[in-house]
């Protein structure tokens, strides 16, 4: 399918940003993504709180959106996506305000520590200590935490799905289903769709590789489990998961090769590919109109692995 003109339109707006981000530094890049956060920050919730998640390194802050409802209402933990070098709660305000409101679900907002100041596995390490504070918290928190999700995109996809076979593997806590949005799953970046779509649609092999660069110490972990949730050598048993992709997106291959693993390994999973589309796309319907279908696929998702 062609590219949708509303994308195209908007990767003429962006200019120099639509031919990646490794051109810029660390903190201008930073600076960048939160400009996504103002599409949807005008949403209304029926409430948010700022909270800070006690780690034994320093706090991780969250931020907690409950939307309208007869409570306790089940909890979707989300990572924001961005490399693992860039992004926050305020990059990713928008899609957890729309994702709340669509979805019925308690939202909580995890801003874990980011690369290059601190490279994997803090990240893993991170999630993983959020997804247990919020079950043992749940009470606190006036949410549902028996019935939990996980839910990411791109690095936070990633994120989610290393996060939800850390949680099988150590016994706790129990999550009920993973939200995965154009998930990085495998950081050899061998699929065919990295150099079909390297260049023009936003997010770029140049721009994949500088993120790898300063999440990874050594290339030889692009295989490690915890990197590359593709690589884990044993998928059974995991939480039912949405994989959401993009036709033009270097990251489309890996994300539908997860879903057909997990598939493979007995878990009720599928994939959803977004034709026209480009990675980023998720909660930007407001200038990209085809995207709105994406948001109301992963709302009813997780409406029906939380709600009875």
């Amino acid at each position: 399918m062609a590219l949708d003109p509303h994308v195209q339109t908007l990767l003429e707006s962006l200019g120099e940003m639509s031919g990646g981000l490794s051109a810029m530094g660390v903190e201008e890049a930073r600076k960048a993504i939160e400009l996504f956060g103002t599409l949807g920050s005008d949403v209304e919730v029926a409430r948010t709180e700022d909270l800070t998640i006690p780690e034994t390194s320093g706090d991780i802050p969250a931020r907690l959106y409950v939307p309208e409802g007869a409570g306790p209402l089940p909890i979707v933990v989300y990572f924001h996506g961005g490399g693992w070098v860039i992004g926050n709660i305020a990059s990713h305000d928008g899609i957890c305000r729309k994702l709340a409101n669509a979805s019925g679900c308690a939202v909580i907002s995890v801003e874990y520590r980011l690369a290059p100041e601190h490279r994997f596995p803090v990240a893993p390490g991170d999630c993983y200590t959020a997804v247990c504070w919020v079950k043992e918290h749940g009470t606190d928190l006036g949410v549902d935490s028996s019935r939990m999700a996980v839910a990411g995109d791109s690095a936070g996809g990633n994120l989610s799905a290393v996060t939800a076979q850390l949680a099988r593997d150590r016994g706790g806590p129990p999550i009920a289903f993973q939200l995965l949005i154009y998930p990085a799953t495998d950081l050899t970046m061998s699929h065919p769709s990295v150099e079909e779509n390297a260049d023009g649609y936003l997010l770029t092999k140049a721009d994949m590789l500088w993120f790898k660069g300063h999440y990874l110490t050594d290339d030889a972990d692009a295989k490690d489990p915890l990197v590359s949730p593709l690589y884990a050598s044993d998928l059974s048993g995991l939480p039912p998961a949405l994989v959401l992709t993009a036709e033009y997106d270097p990251l489309r291959d890996e994300g539908e090769a997860y879903a057909r693993a997990l598939q493979q390994a007995g878990v009720q999973a599928r994939s959803s590919r977004y034709d026209g589309l480009i990675h980023g796309f998720f909660g930007l319907e407001a200038v990209i109109p085809a995207a709105a279908p994406a948001m109301d696929e992963a709302a009813a998702a997780l409406r029906s692995a939380l709600t009875p």
